[in-house]
């Protein structure tokens, strides 16, 4: 790059460089970089690779090919695909040509994709051959443009339509949007949309992100480890790393070692991973873990679960102070913390800048420090998220201009944030979010079950696994056989991270007379049963 072009890419004081801003604003930003860094990579896989030049031309070709078919500037577009380059592709396309993208949990059962697919309103999809099971229950009327990646009845072939399009730049960019997907207490996933980016190309967190987090364009790698139809991946794999000129290798599922070989071979400078991989990664044996150089890395991200305290300590003895903890959702973000703020306070998760966390207690006031209550986040400045379709949803999760994930924890006295559970009835199993109601809904229409509570249960590599207490009918016996059948009818009806690893039988589950269920008292109940 010239002096001139480096210039371009400095940060500005809590924002993005102006260059990279304006690009950003109107949608041309991959191809901005293109043109600073053409045969720099920007995708390495096992599946091919892309140079950032290469990614511009086929992101332009897809335009064209998803136009020629009817989808216009505005529409949304829904993606069923692994960690591969035209997944890329495909978040590239949408970014610059006005569409919102949905990117669909690839295991999910073929219903929940469907719903997704539908709920999110897309007239254009795109499926990956291996999961054809969801590719076809989502076959809708509003779709007007059907691609695959391989042969899928009913599809386009994906690179025969993109094959034949110009490659030229668009002479209409816009920028488009994307619409992640985040399971709420009605069982049902909801779509968390929010505004375009506004004029300035910069949004709420952004630039402390990119600060804490710096690239050099066209040199460094990020490391995908986690699949990219979560949002956490996405935006601290992807869309941070190829916002600054930095290139991503991508993994097609989590292998402890392979992650380190990946590290050494193409000298990856930043990752992203979630507590689980981190516990893999220190159960390797120590003869394989010093046998790859991994002193190229200089970020680590995570979030998305609690990791417990001495897992970290571990990871940072063992790479050095590079591990970096954020504390955000699809809704937006709350707070950094680095290795060494972490280690002077075991257990933050970040100072928040001014006002951008609170903590409120029971009756709505200001917790003190200390003071263990429910934590609220500053809605971003350019405008508030919307839970798609629930705007019930929407205003609950609001208080004045903050809101609410759930979460409960408390400010100590010099402004930094500790959690003390992530939410009242959210468990996390491997970084992944799984919500208690919609295993319950599924659970409750076996003949057998009278009622039930779902709960997450401690366990050392997960996190937390799911657990099902049942109440039976009356006269129904907890018979031998009948927590494999209640499971089985979960796995009938739930993707496979959602089926409880287990099932207890009880009398009667703790109720009020409301009806509300004292999940705390039996969460503490079988926590205290697992020692």
């Amino acid at each position: 790059m010239t002096s001139t072009q480096t210039s371009e890419t400095e940060a500005t004081a809590g924002g993005l460089p102006p260059a990279i801003a304006e690009a950003l604003a109107s949608g041309t930003l991959q191809s901005w970089w293109a043109q600073q860094i053409p045969d720099a990579p920007m995708v390495l896989s096992d599946r091919g690779n892309r140079t950032w030049a290469e990614m511009d031309s086929r992101a332009n070709q897809l335009v064209r090919a998803l136009r020629s078919r009817g989808v216009r500037t505005g529409d949304a577009i829904a993606l069923i695909c692994s960690n591969r380059p035209e997944f890329l592709e495909v978040v590239c396309a949408a970014q610059r040509s006005g569409l919102r993208l949905t990117p669909v949990n690839w295991h999910l059962t073929a219903a929940e994709a469907a719903y997704v697919v539908d709920d999110c309103e897309a007239t254009a999809l795109v499926v990956e051959d291996r999961f054809v099971a969801a590719a076809v229950g989502s076959l809708n009327p509003r779709l007007v443009a059907r691609l695959s990646l391989g042969d899928v009845e009913g599809f386009d072939d994906y690179e025969a339509a993109v094959s034949v399009e110009s490659s030229d730049a668009l002479p209409d960019p816009s920028l488009g949007s994307s619409m992640m997907y985040t399971s709420g207490t009605t069982g049902r996933p909801k779509g968390v949309s929010r505004p375009q980016q506004p004029p300035s190309g910069q949004t709420s967190g952004t630039g402390t992100l990119v600060a804490a987090n710096p690239y050099v364009p066209g040199k460094d790698l990020n490391l995908v480890t986690g699949p990219l139809y979560h949002a956490a991946p996405l935006v601290f794999s992807f869309s941070l790393p190829t916002l600054m000129g930095a290139g991503v290798v991508l993994m097609d599922g989590w292998d402890a070692e392979e992650a380190l070989a990946l590290v050494a071979r193409h000298g990856v400078t930043h990752t992203h991973m979630v507590p689980t991989m981190f516990h893999r990664l220190l159960s390797l044996p120590q003869p394989v873990r010093d046998s790859y150089d991994l002193s190229s890395l200089r970020s680590v991200w995570h979030g998305a679960a609690p990791c417990p305290v001495p897992v970290k300590q571990a990871l940072i003895e063992w790479l050095g102070p590079v591990v970096l903890e954020y504390y955000a959702a699809t809704e937006g973000v709350g707070c950094v913390v680095d290795s060494e703020q972490w280690l002077a306070r075991p257990g933050t998760v970040g100072r928040p800048e001014d006002e951008q966390v609170r903590v409120f207690d029971d009756e709505g006031n200001d917790a003190g420090p200390g003071v263990v209550g429910t934590v609220y986040l500053k809605a971003p400045d350019e405008g508030r998220f919307e839970y798609h379709g629930a705007p019930e949803k929407t205003a609950g999760a609001y208080r004045d201009n903050y809101f609410t994930l759930g979460d409960v924890g408390f400010l100590d006295a010099d402004g930094w944030l500790y959690l003390t559970d992530r939410s009242a009835n959210l468990i996390i199993s491997g970084g992944v979010n799984i919500y208690p109601a919609e295993v319950e809904a599924v659970l409750i229409t076996h003949p057998d079950v009278g009622d039930v509570g779902v709960i997450g249960v401690p366990n050392d590599e997960w996190g937390e696994e799911v657990k099902a207490v049942v109440e039976l009918q009356p006269g129904v016996e907890a018979r031998d056989g009948l927590e494999a059948e209640l499971i089985r009818h979960c796995r009938e009806h739930l993707a496979s991270f959602k089926v409880p690893r287990s099932v207890d039988f009880i009398a009667q589950l703790p109720r009020a007379d409301n009806g509300k269920l004292y999940k705390e008292s039996l969460r503490a109940q079988y926590r205290a049963a697992r020692g």
